[in-house]
C-alpha cells in the first residue's frame, strides 16, 4: 500500500469532519427556527483494502481506509408526527367548538338584568299593574315600552346569532382558502423533493418545510399521512413523496364504492385536489351541505379539525337532516317567539280595548324585515291594548295576557335552550382543555428528539473539532514520511 495513502484517508476524514462542523453550525444557526428538526452526520467506515479477491496481497487482514461522511439525516419521529395531526386535529375542532359556543352563551346569557328572562318578568310586571289600573294612561304606556323592549331583545338575540353565524361562515370559507393553499404548497415540495432526491441528495430542510405545514393543516381538517419513494434507487434517509388523504365519515363515491376519506395530495402523481363548500337552502335557512372536491362526488362530512368543528356549529350536512348548533339555536328561537305571539296575540283578541274601535288587534306583529315588533297602531294609542273582558274597566284580559308567559312555556323553553347550551360549553371546555394538554404533551416529546439543543451542539463542535485538528496532525506525519522518503533517501550518487 503506497504511503499517499496516508493523504487520501486524512483529507477523506476531514472532509467527514468538515461535513459535521457544517451540520453542526446549520443547526445552531436554525435553533429557533420554525418547524427546524436538528440533523446530524452518518459515518460510514470506507472500504477495507485489499478487498477479497484470488490476487489479494498476502497480509493477515484488511487495512481500513478511513472514513466518509454517509448522509445527513434529520432527527424525527414518523410515530410521533402521526400521533401529533391527530390530536392537534382534535385540539382544533375543540378550540373551535368551545369559542363559537362560549360566543352563542355570550348572547344568550340570561343572568343579568338585559337577559330575555329579566325582560319577560318586568312585562309581566306592566301588565299585571295595567290589570290593577285597566284605564289608566300610564300603566298601557308602560306596557307598551315593556313590549317594545321584550321584542327589541328578541331582535336582539336572533340578529347577534345571525351574526356570529355569518363571521363563523366567513371563517370557514378562509379554512377552505387555507387548505387548498397549503396543499398547493406541499404538491409543490413534493415535485422539488423528487427532482433532488432522484439525483441523489437528501433536501432535508425542504422536508422541515413540509412538515410544517403537514402540521398547519392538521389543525384544519383531519387529515392521514404517508410517502411513497420517489425513486426505487434513492437512500434510507431519503423520506419521499408525502400523500395526504383527508378523514371524513363513510360516503359513496360516484363508482357506488364506500370510502371513509379522499386524496388531497398526491405525492406518486406529484398533483393535489382543491376543495370548495357546497351550499343549499332549507326553511329559509343557507347551510353548508358538505366539503366538496373539484371532482365529482358525495358532499363530505369533516369529523374533527378547525373546518369541522365549524361545519358542525353552523351549518348542516347530508341531506340538510342535520343540524348545527346555531342553525338549531335560530330556529328554536324563532319557533319560542313565534309560539308566543301567536299566544298572546290570540289572548289579545278576545279582550276589549277603550273606546269606540273596530275590535282588538294584535299586540305583536312581525315586519317586513322578519323581526318582531309591537303594532305601530298600539304604539300610536295605547287604548288599543285589550286589557279588559267585558267592561274597559275590568281588567281581567291583562291577567289573561299575563298567564301567557307560564301557558305558552316560554320562560321553561328558553331556560332548555340555555341550560343545555351551558352543558354544551362545559363539555367542549373540558375536551378542549385535555386535548391542548395532550397536543402539548406530545409536542415536547417530539422536541426532545427532534429540537436543538444548544449545549449538546456546542460539545459535538468541540469533538469535531478535535477530531478535525487530529486528522490534521495524522496528514502532517504522512507529508513528513513522504518528505524523508522524497528528500532524504536516495541521496548516493548525487
Amino acid at each position: 500500500m503506497s504511503t499517499f495513502h496516508g493523504l487520501e484517508m486524512a483529507k477523506q476524514a476531514l472532509f467527514a469532519q468538515q461535513s459535521a462542523l457544517h451540520t453542526t453550525g446549520h443547526n445552531i444557526a436554525n435553533a429557533n427556527t420554525e418547524g427546524y428538526s436538528r440533523q446530524r452526520v452518518n459515518y460510514v467506515t470506507d472500504i477495507a483494502m485489499p478487498s477479497a479477491s484470488k490476487n489479494r496481497t498476502g497480509i493477515p487482514g484488511q487495512i481500513g481506509t478511513g472514513v466518509k461522511a454517509g448522509s445527513i439525516q434529520r432527527i424525527r419521529d414518523q410515530f410521533l408526527d402521526g400521533q401529533f395531526r391527530g390530536e392537534n386535529s382534535l385540539a382544533g375542532y375543540w378550540e373551535k367548538r368551545a369559542d363559537a359556543l362560549g360566543r352563542m352563551e355570550d348572547v344568550l346569557n340570561d343572568l343579568d338584568d338585559t337577559g330575555l328572562s329579566q325582560v319577560m318578568d318586568q312585562f309581566w310586571s306592566a301588565l299585571q299593574d295595567l290589570a290593577v289600573n285597566p284605564t289608566n294612561g300610564g300603566a298601557r304606556s308602560v306596557v307598551v315600552q315593556r313590549g317594545k323592549a321584550l321584542s327589541e331583545t328578541f331582535n336582539y338575540l336572533n340578529q347577534s346569532l345571525t351574526q356570529i353565524r355569518s363571521d363563523l361562515k366567513t371563517e370557514m370559507n378562509h379554512a377552505v382558502e387555507s387548505v387548498n393553499r397549503i396543499s398547493e404548497q406541499i404538491s409543490d415540495l413534493n415535485t422539488r423533493i423528487k427532482a433532488l432526491e432522484i439525483n441523489g441528495y437528501v433536501p432535508n430542510d425542504l422536508y422541515d418545510q413540509r412538515d410544517l405545514l403537514i402540521d398547519k393543516l392538521s389543525g384544519i381538517i383531519p387529515i392521514e399521512v404517508s410517502y411513497e419513494k420517489s425513486s426505487e434507487h434513492v437512500g434510507d434517509v431519503a423520506q419521499g413523496l408525502a400523500v395526504i388523504e383527508v378523514k371524513t365519515e363513510e360516503f359513496t363515491d360516484a363508482d357506488g364504492n364506500i370510502q371513509n376519506g379522499y386524496k388531497l395530495v398526491d405525492g406518486a402523481n406529484l398533483t393535489y385536489q382543491s376543495i370548495s363548500l357546497e351550499e343549499a337552502e332549507s326553511d329559509g335557512f343557507s347551510y353548508i351541505s358538505g366539503i366538496q372536491l373539484d371532482i365529482d362526488g358525495a358532499p363530505l362530512k369533516l369529523d374533527t379539525g378547525k373546518a369541522g368543528a365549524l361545519q358542525s356549529l353552523i351549518d348542516t350536512y347530508g341531506s340538510g337532516e342535520n343540524e348545527g348548533e346555531f342553525l338549531k339555536g335560530l330556529k328554536d328561537l324563532a319557533a319560542l317567539r313565534d309560539n308566543f305571539i301567536d299566544a298572546f296575540n290570540a289572548v289579545h283578541r278576545e279582550g276589549v280595548p277603550i273606546g269606540e274601535t273596530d275590535g282588538p288587534v294584535d299586540f305583536f306583529v312581525i315586519d317586513e324585515d322578519g323581526n318582531m315588533a309591537v303594532n305601530q297602531d298600539i304604539i300610536d294609542n295605547p287604548k288599543l291594548i285589550a286589557a279588559a273582558l267585558e267592561g274597559e274597566g275590568d281588567g281581567k284580559n291583562a291577567l289573561e295576557l299575563a298567564k301567557v308567559f307560564d301557558e305558552a312555556g316560554i320562560k321553561e323553553a328558553y331556560s332548555q335552550i340555555t341550560g343545555s347550551l351551558a352543558v354544551q360549553v362545559e363539555d367542549a371546555e373540558r375536551m378542549r382543555r385535555n386535548t391542548t394538554v395532550l397536543v402539548s404533551q406530545l409536542e415536547n416529546d417530539r422536541q426532545s428528539i427532534g429540537s436543538v439543543s444548544l449545549d449538546e451542539e456546542m460539545t459535538n463542535m468541540i469533538k469535531f473539532q478535535h477530531a478535525y485538528n487530529a486528522m490534521a496532525r495524522s496528514m502532517t506525519a504522512t507529508d513528513e514520511l513522504l518528505d524523508r522518503i522524497i528528500n532524504n533517501l536516495g541521496l548516493v550518487g548525487r
